[in-house]
């Protein structure tokens, strides 16, 4: 086995997006660094799964030079319209209401990669380098991967786990809350007679919540969640019965759904770490927490990880770098923002599954208040746009 000459690197393992950001912060503010990402460069280039980004989120990656080269392949979210089915209250957040050019941003997960890829020095990232196993003590942490068929280890004063939730099976002494919603999600593409003129959809359905978000010219990328049995069966169904299916569920509002491209699911679980202060490593991103995805929250969420982290890295001295007061300090600046983002999400999915007696006629009361409630409705474009 080899060992990595520069001891006082960190050393993140996923090169995914919340893992990219950190290290492209680190990487414009002189800070050592390196990369561990189990596939080829390039090999998620081409991966259409939709990205829904707050306002927030576009800052940070303004902030770090890439959004320019994102922006053009970025739909605009201007208005957010939140209905329940069978019901006439309905809540409408609108941009220019906050003096915001947008809601929210739609992108592809392909063209969040490629985009901070290309921002990178080459020697910075490690492709198809898989980490094995990871090994900490009060001293250090140590990852051992494997690249082009050879062993090798780094030693670091901080490990940062950004894998979204990959390969915690090798990692000591982390423990999880866990809770199964019951429910899987279904996405996919679809698109609509009308035009989306940039809103998006939240609606609230008896078998669970149902998303479209602007993406592209014409189309919505669609999630749509509820028991294993119905989404199971509606992967099976032919495009035709599916598509009339999603109408009935959905309403009219963007007229009939006239294709729909390749459709996925996976199970639906709030989970979050026990304690994310093991000396010497910490967890970000999806692999720290995982949320619903009604409302959106938990890529930003993720993105906010990176950034605090690196903003603690660039006021800390090297020699704390990893050690038990950096990570509690880190710990504390995250604990309210992640814990809102866990309740929030997992409020909605509890309020709106719940089919008790008199409890429709509630949410929809509810959501009609929220309507003309402004200082209602500027908490929860700030909580979108900003976790707080």
């Amino acid at each position: 086995m080899a060992i990595v000459e520069n001891k006082q690197a960190v050393v993140i393992v996923g090169g995914g997006p919340v893992g990219l950001v950190l290290a492209l912060s680190m990487q414009q503010q002189g800070l050592p660094f390196k990369v561990l990402e189990a596939h080829k460069q390039g090999a998620n280039y081409q991966d259409k799964r939709a990205l829904a980004l707050s306002y927030g989120s576009k800052m940070i990656l303004e902030s770090l030079g890439v959004w320019q080269q994102l922006a053009p392949q970025v739909t605009m979210i201007k208005t957010i319209h939140v209905s329940q089915r069978g019901s006439l209250g309905r809540t409408k957040l609108q941009a220019a209401e906050y003096d915001l050019p947008a809601l929210g941003y739609v992108v592809s997960y392909g063209a969040m990669i490629q985009a901070l890829d290309s921002a990178f020095d080459a020697d910075h990232i490690l492709y198809e380098a898989s980490a094995t196993a990871i090994y900490q003590d009060n001293q250090v942490a140590r990852v051992d991967y494997c690249i082009a068929g050879k062993d090798a280890f780094f030693e670091t004063p901080l490990l940062v786990i950004a894998e979204g939730g990959r390969g915690l099976n090798n990692m000591p002494s982390l423990k999880r809350d866990m809770k199964a919603y019951g429910h899987d999600a279904l996405v996919s593409k679809v698109r609509c007679e009308a035009s989306h003129h940039h809103i998006a959809y939240e609606r609230f359905t008896p078998s669970g919540p149902m998303a479209l978000l602007p993406n592209g010219e014409h189309d919505f990328s669609l999630v749509w969640t509820g028991e294993k049995a119905l989404i199971d069966r509606l992967l099976s169904l032919d495009d035709a019965t599916f598509l009339a299916e999603l109408h009935g569920a959905f309403g009219n509002r963007v007229g009939r759904f006239l294709s729909v491209q390749k459709r996925l699911s996976f199970p639906l679980i709030k989970s979050q770490l026990s304690d994310n202060t093991t000396p010497h490593m910490v967890v970000i991103g999806n692999s720290a927490q995982t949320m619903h995805p009604v409302a959106g929250q938990g890529f930003n969420v993720g993105l906010r990880d990176a950034t605090t982290l690196m903003r603690q890295l660039s006021v800390s001295p090297q020699v704390d770098w990893g050690s038990p007061a950096m990570l509690e300090i880190y710990a504390k600046m995250r604990a309210r923002d992640t814990k809102g983002g866990l309740l929030f999400t997992d409020f909605l999915v509890s309020t709106f599954n719940n089919d008790l007696i008199g409890i429709s006629g509630l949410r929809s009361f509810g959501l009609g208040l929220l309507d003309v409630l402004p200082s209602a409705k500027q908490w929860l474009v700030s909580k979108m746009s900003y976790g707080k």
